[in-house]
């Protein structure tokens, strides 16, 4: 089958082949047919290696398909069915399971770095990013990994709530809890950065304000949701103007860059939330005074795939997107195919498209 993998940190190409082959699958295991799966910031995160990951590597784990396949034991999913990826598989025993933190379990993606599910040219081991692997024409995950979806509701959609709209929408729902009237404001108006406008207007947000450098961007942010956009440096003139300099009851941060997170800080009241949602590097320190954690009273909050127990909300957003209330098909950028993947990743390194979409046949 064909596949794309990156065998360095800071290949300047992906190499894109045809002789990928899969391990077998085992129980409790589910192989799945990709149909579609997103070019996500993160996946340029694990190429450039921000986000550490075990090598050579398939890039890729937002993605939906058809099951051709189950182990024994699996009796949630059954194949022809069509299944939305969840990249972080809960094993429903360890303590974040078992304390209602299912988007925060590691027993899955620890073996991930452990574990490769994929061979090229005959014998040579491959990882999947974060145990799945989607810029390949077909995966294995734990059944865990695998949620059914109406089969009336289009792979590309689909993909997208794998990752994009979970991580933003499920920011605000769960992890902030907007409420009707709230003042938001969103730093970054990438993939993820839209939905957590879309997030905030079926929250009720009153004044939903993106934050981006790059203005060509502001347009299709009102169009999702926001009531104003403006550019970082016309943040405080903002402040001004909707909130009588107060600043907004909720901040987030999807850039994933430490500046990003001290725009957020900036725009957000005393009291208020910020909430970092962007997948930023280790090294990237930011820089609060002991000073200002305490006396603005401001609450951080992480935001983890928007704190999302995917069995829950996986069908809530696809119900929220059939009752119009998710622009999803705003957000798609263009659709392509596999063979296009190195252009899509020079593209996504320009800053300018959201999300390209790879159609599999």
């Amino acid at each position: 089958m064909r596949g794309a993998l990156l065998h360095a940190v800071g290949d300047e190409k992906l190499d894109i082949r045809d002789d990928f082959t899969l391990t077998p699958v085992g129980p409790g295991d589910v192989r799945v047919r990709v149909k579609a799966t997103g070019v996500c910031h993160s996946d340029l995160s694990v190429l450039t290696g921000v986000l550490p990951m075990p090598l050579p590597i398939i890039p890729g784990h937002e993605g939906a398909g058809e099951v051709v396949e189950v182990g024994d034991g699996v009796t949630t999913v059954q194949p022809g069915d069509h299944v939305i990826i969840n990249w972080t598989p809960a094993c429903g025993d360890c303590p974040s399971c078992v304390g209602g933190q299912p988007n925060l379990c590691m027993t899955y993606m620890m073996k991930s770095f452990t574990e490769p599910r994929f061979l090229f040219g005959g014998e040579t081991p491959a990882f999947g990013m974060a145990g799945c692997g989607t810029w390949a024409e077909e995966i294995i995950v734990p059944w865990q990994g695998a949620i059914k979806v109406d089969p009336d509701v289009p792979y590309e959609v689909a993909a997208l709530i794998g990752c994009g709209i979970t991580t933003g929408v499920g920011a605000v729902l769960n992890t902030a809890k907007v409420r009707p009237g709230a003042t938001v404001a969103v730093v970054g108006c990438g993939g993820v950065g839209l939905s957590v406008i879309q997030g905030a207007r079926v929250s009720g947000a009153t004044t939903i304000l993106a934050i981006d450098p790059l203005e060509s961007k502001h347009a299709l942010a009102k169009k999702v949701g926001a009531t104003h956009a403006c550019t970082p440096d016309q943040l405080m003139d903002a402040i001004g103007t909707l909130t009588g300099g107060q600043g907004f009851d909720h901040g987030f941060e999807v850039v994933g860059k430490s500046a990003a997170i001290m725009t957020a800080w900036q725009a957000t009241r005393r009291g208020g939330d910020v909430i970092v949602v962007g997948a930023g590097a280790m090294d990237d320190q930011v820089p609060l005074t002991a000073f200002n954690l305490l006396f603005e009273g401001k609450n951080i909050l992480s935001s983890l795939y928007g704190d999302a127990d995917v069995r829950r909300d996986f069908p809530r957003f696809v119900n929220l997107y059939k009752a119009g209330k998710l622009d999803l098909d705003s957000m798609i950028s263009s659709r392509i195919r596999i063979g296009d993947l190195n252009d899509a990743v020079d593209a996504l390194r320009g800053g300018e498209v959201l999300r390209q979409i790879v159609l599999f046949d």
